[in-house]
Formats: C-alpha cells, structure tokens, sequence
C-alpha cells in the first residue's frame, strides 16, 4: 500500500478510536503499530517499540520532568496555595473584584512553582471559590475565573508542556521558559483586566474588600516560609537561564528546595510527603508513557512522508504565511475542544513543526508559545474543558454551563494575545535573544 495512503488512513484510525473513548496514548500506540506493520514488518514494528519505551524512560533530558512535578506537589500538599492565596489578597483585595484579581495573580505564582493547570486549577478553586462565595460573588464569575487562571502556569516557567515540546523538537528548554515569561505575565494581566472591566460595569458581580496595611503584607509574605520558597524558585529557574544550572539541575535545586523548606518550617506532614511522591510517580509513569506512544506514532507518521507532503502543499498555496499560519492555529483550536493539551502537542508537533519552521520559516521558539496558547484555551472550552471539569469537582453544586457562560471573556483575551503575538512577535523572542546576546 502507498505510504501517504496508510499515513491518511492511520490518522482517521486514531481519530476513531479516540472517538470510542480510548485512551490516547493506547490509540497512539496501536495505530503506530499497524502501520509501521503494513509499510515495513510486524519485527520492525515491535522492535521500534521497545526501543522507544526504553529510551524514553531512560532519558536524561526527561529525568526534568519527575523533579519539577515533584516540586508543584509539595506545594500542593504543603498548602502554599493557601499562603499565596493571603498574600496576593492582601496586595489586591481592595480593588473591585478584588479575591478574583488575587486569585489570578495566585495561579500564576502558584501555577508557575507546579506547572500544572489542573493542580493549579484545584488548589486555588478549593481556596477561593468558598471565599467568593461568602462574599456575595456571582458564581459564574468566580467559577471562571479559578478555571482561566489555572492555565497561567502553561506558559510561565517552568511548564511541563514547555519540557516535552523542547525534548521532541529538540530545542532549548532554558529559551522557552524565557519565552513564557512576558505572554505569561501578559495573559494574568488581560485576565486580571477582564475582571476588573465586568466588575467596574456591574458591581453586584463582586463586592470590594478592605485595604490591608503594608505590614499585614509583609507578614503574609513572611508566613511559612513563602518568601523562602520564592527565593528557591528564582534560583532554581535563574541559575538555568544563565547557564549555572543544566533544566534537570535545576528541577534537582528546586525540589530539593522547596523540601527542606516545607520540612523546616513544619508545614509539610508526613502523609503530604507520602502523597506528594506517590502522585509525582503516578503523573510521570502517565507523561512518560504518552511520549513513548507519540514517538512511535510520529515515527509511522515520519515514514509515511505525511508532514514532508503537507510541507510542500502548504508551500504551494497562493496564500501568504501569516494565514497558512492561522488556518494551522484554527486546526489547533478545534483539535483542543477534544483532546487534552499534551496529547494535542505530542500528536501534532511532529506532523505540523517542519511545515511551520521549514517551510514557513517562523521561529520555533515563537511556535512553541503559540501552541501552548491555543492548547490553553483548549482546557477551558466544552466538551473537553479539563480546568472547568476540576471546578465543578471543587463545587459540585454549580452546573458546568454556569461555568461555561463565564469563561467567554477570558477565551477573548487568549484569543487577543494570539493575534498580538502574530503581530509582534518579539514579545516571545525578546527575552531569548537577549540570553544569546
């Protein structure tokens, strides 16, 4: 059979069976099987299995990831969400909307030490939603908001998505995490201003809280050790950007960090240590296994010749590269109403990245914080909508499409960033070039 026709039939095959429900990394898997089975032998097949389950699982470059999720976990369960969340409150509480502005400004801080959306999602809904709530909140807004902020920690450092999408694209981890950091810090300010807009029009959205003084500030700063982990945090990604730390040592300094500050100051118990490694074991062995799918998967489809005949397809359209690019943006959005976020990257980083960079020509630093973008907004929209799903877990009473309706504006700002970045470009380069200066 014509390879480019086994590769067209093999990507229609994963879409079914994702559409019976089977888990991603299994459809994956089974379809890069048959296929490299009909192009080239069963033995072939199997071998190129094995192999890509032993490398990936021996990798050094991935030992990165056990190390920063471990760090996000000990966060979780050592209820630094909580002290953050005081902190935060205390510097912006006054404001209109003021526990929702301090519950972004609280994902991002906390999203960037656990770099998951879902733990960041949860931790700061279980800690603020309840708060919203007693204050006469309305609930959709404070539901959406907790969901939007959960993906803040996508894009600022360190990101696990950031991680995978240096190792399969080969590019330098130290430089997307830098090129996180101003989309990021942009994105908690747009939704930090959607917020404020929607409360300043309708005050009955969210009532305004009391000024704290500086010294209830820096007390807050100053509890269980917050300020400490804070300075842990900033050498363990500032060592990296200069080149002191490789990210591997980096993620060794920051665990290690966290650990004997949370031990030290007593706010870690032992059956949080216990959790905190038993869930780090579980999201590894999980991400672990996805790659070893998707490589098999990306080398059937690297066979097939299937991203190369894209390539010149795309390259032979009569259409400038900015729409090319926002047709293969669009193809990222609709993929990311049903897939979760780093299936989505693993799937189609290996068929569109050489499209994009070889063809195109767009700089694959600046690719990967678009995708991370449109992969973000991807957890917040129906029917897959991952942050809002942990929500409605956090509060069972509230129905989704209550969640659902509140979540448009910040979908507006995502979007706002999306065409802003297309524009400029150097909001995500800047800092990486700097680095190489």
């Amino acid at each position: 059979m014509d390879p480019m026709l086994t590769g067209l039939i093999g990507v229609i095959l994963f879409f079914v069976f994702m559409a019976l429900r089977m888990p991603v990394a299994y459809a994956m898997l089974i379809t890069g099987i048959f296929g490299i089975c009909i192009i080239n032998a069963p033995v072939v097949a199997f071998k190129m299995v094995a192999t890509e389950l032993f490398s990936t699982f021996s990798s050094y470059s991935l030992s990165v990831i056990p190390l920063f999720v471990w760090m996000g976990f000990l966060a979780y369960y050592s209820g630094l969400g909580a002290r953050l969340f005081d902190f935060v409150y205390k510097l912006m509480g006054h404001l209109p909307g003021g526990l929702a502005i301090a519950a972004e400004g609280t994902a991002a801080l906390f999203g960037a030490i656990s770099g998951s959306n879902m733990a960041t999602s949860a931790t700061i809904g279980s800690i603020a939603i309840p708060e919203m709530r007693k204050r006469g909140y309305n609930v959709s807004l404070a539901t959406a908001s907790i969901a939007a902020g959960g993906i803040l920690g996508v894009l600022i450092p360190p990101s696990t998505l950031f991680i995978i999408y240096g190792v399969i694209t080969e590019n330098s981890i130290g430089d997307l995490f830098l090129s996180g950091i101003i989309p990021g810090i942009l994105l908690m300010l747009m939704f930090m201003a959607v917020v404020y807009i929607l409360t300043l029009r309708d005050p009955k959205l969210a009532p305004c809280g009391e000024k704290a003084t500086w010294k209830e500030r820096w007390v807050a700063l100053r509890r269980g050790g917050l300020l400490e982990v804070g300075i842990v945090f900033a050498l363990s990604l500032g060592g990296l950007f200069v080149g002191w730390f490789t990210p591997t040592e980096a993620g060794a300094v920051g665990a290690a960090g966290v650990f004997l500050i949370t031990v030290l100051t007593r706010q870690l118990k032992w059956a949080g240590l216990k959790s905190s490694l038993y869930d780090t074991l579980q999201t590894t062995a999980m991400i672990m296994f996805l790659i070893a799918c998707a490589n098999v998967f990306g080398r059937f489809i690297a066979i097939t010749r299937l991203p190369f005949e894209l390539g010149g397809w795309i390259e032979a359209l009569p259409l400038p590269s900015f729409v090319v690019m926002g047709i293969i943006l669009l193809i990222y959005l609709v993929l990311g109403f049903f897939m979760d976020a780093l299936a989505l990257i693993l799937l189609t980083v290996p068929i569109f990245y050489p499209t994009v960079v070889n063809t195109l020509g767009y700089d694959p630093i600046w690719f990967g914080v678009m995708i991370l973008l449109v992969a973000a907004a991807g957890v917040i929209t129906p029917p897959v909508g991952v942050n809002v799903y942990v929500i409605k877990g956090v509060a069972p009473d509230v129905p989704l499409e209550t969640i659902f309706r509140g979540i448009w504006p910040f979908l507006y700002a995502i979007t706002a960033l999306i065409v802003l970045l297309m524009l400029v470009p150097e909001i995500a380069t800047f800092l990486p070039s700097l680095l190489h200066k």
